[in-house]
């Protein structure tokens, strides 16, 4: 089981995440906005993060290179899952640090798959 926290805007997207991740056996709590997702990642390290690009304060691109910047991150698994659907937007997360970019709407099958696969790396 891993601890995973989703920073996602949309309740209804944050719900069907988390949803799909506690299905699967691992802890997952939702978060609103980059600057709480940021507070409680520094407070109790999880084992990934999976950050929405467009989010209220902090946007997850910000937040993943403020992860990267700090040692005790530095290597944390980031998945972005964002509305974003330009190949432009995915090279910047993935140059800012994100480890994978999946584009809603998803499939809760597929996100868990990702994510395990993210974790198995690690």
């Amino acid at each position: 089981m891993a601890r995973i926290i989703i920073a996602e805007d949309d309740e209804i997207v944050g719900q069907i995440a988390q949803d799909a991740l506690i299905a699967a056996g691992h802890g997952a709590g939702v978060v609103g906005n980059g600057v709480e997702a940021l507070r409680v990642i520094k407070a109790r390290r999880p084992d990934l993060v999976i950050l929405d690009c467009n989010m209220p304060e902090l946007s997850g691109v910000l937040l993943v290179q403020e992860l990267r910047k700090m040692p005790e991150f530095a290597k944390l698994p980031v998945m972005m899952l964002t509305g974003r659907r330009g190949e432009r937007d995915e090279e910047l997360a993935r140059f800012a640090g994100a480890d994978d970019y999946m584009k809603k709407p998803f499939d809760p099958d597929e996100l868990v798959f990702r994510v395990d696969e993210l974790l198995a790396k690690g």
